[in-house]
């Protein structure tokens, strides 16, 4: 249907803190013929590049990110933009492993920590709105826009053709749109002709 790139988030590997589906994710990565960025679980410098070999064209870091730095230095050092950090949120405050546990850190403070560390990109997901169906946490993302000046992928909460060009006026790099595409509130087609014209 034309989507430029595919989000995968493996949940098994976000709750036990290792890939749990890697031969589901090489078939993916085999079948599908564009991009794909995978996030969830990805703890180990060996598995980032595992992943980037299989045919994963960014891998997310997350908890990992938080909890160890000098992976993330490291990452982005040896594989440069084929890092990507996930900035997840709830009510301002950074979560990890699998949104489960919050941490005292803002998001802002978060992503200038990483800025330091080499990170070129991040994901930004205001996890209380994700699957929910309302409209993104503009002003967060706007706000991370303003901070970091580099490229910013919005999720959470987007469920419409004015969502997406209101992230477009801010200036995000993409979206990613999950269940506003299985319940059918957007259209792909649509979306990417809308925010393409």
């Amino acid at each position: 249907m034309g989507a430029p790139r595919i989000h995968i988030v493996d949940l098994d590997g976000a709750s036990r803190g290792e890939v749990g589906n890697l031969e589901l994710i090489k078939e993916l990565a085999r079948a599908i013929i564009v991009p794909t960025q995978l996030g969830g679980g990805i703890r180990q410098l060996a598995t980032i590049e595992q992943l980037l070999k299989i045919g994963i064209e960014r891998v997310i870091l997350g908890t990992a990110a938080v909890e160890n730095p000098r992976l993330v230095e490291e990452a982005c050092r040896y594989f440069g933009e084929s890092i990507v950090v996930g900035l997840d949120t709830r009510e301002g405050l950074v979560t990890i492993r699998g949104w489960q546990q919050d941490t005292r850190l803002t998001g802002i403070e978060f992503a200038r920590t990483m800025l330091k560390l080499g990170v070129k990109r991040f994901i930004y997901t205001d996890i209380s709105r994700d699957g929910t169906l309302t409209e993104p946490n503009f002003t967060a993302i706007a706000e991370l826009l303003d901070e970091t000046r580099v490229p910013i992928i919005a999720a959470g909460g987007i469920s419409s053709l004015t969502h997406l060009k209101i992230l477009k006026l801010l200036g995000v790099e993409g979206t990613i749109v999950g269940k506003a595409l299985y319940t059918g509130d957007i259209n792909l087609k649509q979306a990417l002709n809308t925010i393409s014209g």
